[in-house]
């Protein structure tokens, strides 16, 4: 319930912060608290996927485009995450996420997540996602265009997304 807060909190303070344009870099700062964690005392793995998920409609609030999508019927809808553990937050730890999308294709938007608490390195993420309307998955460029971006070309992707991408293609 509480990551509920937190997700309602984000979206609409990310409304009030200084926008953001469609490749610009958001950061945003949690604290880990005991019902967060395992029973190692530190945040467990899903709930670092649950603070990624809160940081990307911050991002998408601040790209003022999230309003947009959901007057139309819109929604945003992961489709896959590929996460790297290295250190552990503990207990009322501050740590930040830095989100940013990295790039797009005609149907996927990939996003980066990396988190760190005082500067050090804790995890990161890749998150290949779509936009959903009833009728089904909304090409890229319809989204671009709403982000008055259309015919901007996506920065080549990292070798590691392409790889995934691959991957999951192929299945």
């Amino acid at each position: 319930m509480v990551l509920l807060f937190r997700f309602l909190l984000a979206g609409i303070l990310g409304g009030f912060r200084r926008r953001l344009r469609l490749l610009d870099e958001s950061r945003v700062r949690f604290t880990a608290l005991p019902h967060d964690c395992d029973l190692n005392f530190h945040l467990n793995a899903g709930r670092f996927v649950s603070f990624m998920d809160v940081a990307r409609i911050e991002l998408l609030a601040r790209m003022r485009v999230i309003r947009k999508l959901l007057k139309r019927g819109w929604r945003p809808v992961m489709g896959g995450i590929v996460v790297r553990y290295r250190r552990s937050v503990l207990p009322f730890e501050r740590f930040d996420i830095r989100s940013r999308v990295v790039g797009w294709d005609e149907k996927w938007f990939y996003l980066e997540h990396i988190v760190e608490k005082k500067g050090v390195f804790c995890a990161s993420a890749y998150v290949r996602t779509v936009i959903r309307a009833k009728e089904g998955t909304l090409p890229a460029r319809e989204v671009l265009a709403l982000l008055d971006e259309a015919g901007t070309p996506s920065p080549a992707l990292p070798e590691f997304v392409l790889q995934w991408r691959a991957a999951e293609d192929g299945r």
